[in-house]
């Protein structure tokens, strides 16, 4: 149990900075390199950032439960 929440944890992590990377920021950025900056000439929020958005909401919610659950069980 304690290696699945390891792999579990280690694997959001990376993940969670590959979406945080990809977010639109207020500079150029890495999200630029796979054409976030073509979309941000329209304005606005696209359906694309909002599941970018959620997809990362999910992925943290994740992330906590698993840090949450590997710290009780390491207790």
């Amino acid at each position: 149990m304690t290696l699945a929440l390891t792999i579990i944890l280690i694997l959001t992590s990376i993940l969670m900075i590959v979406l945080v990377l990809l977010h639109k920021g207020k500079g150029s950025g890495l999200s630029d390199l796979f054409g976030g900056g073509i979309s941000s000439t329209y304005g606005g929020s696209s359906v694309v950032e909002k599941n970018l958005d959620r997809i990362t909401i999910v992925v943290g919610g994740v992330w906590f439960a698993s840090v949450i659950a590997l710290s009780l069980l390491l207790k």
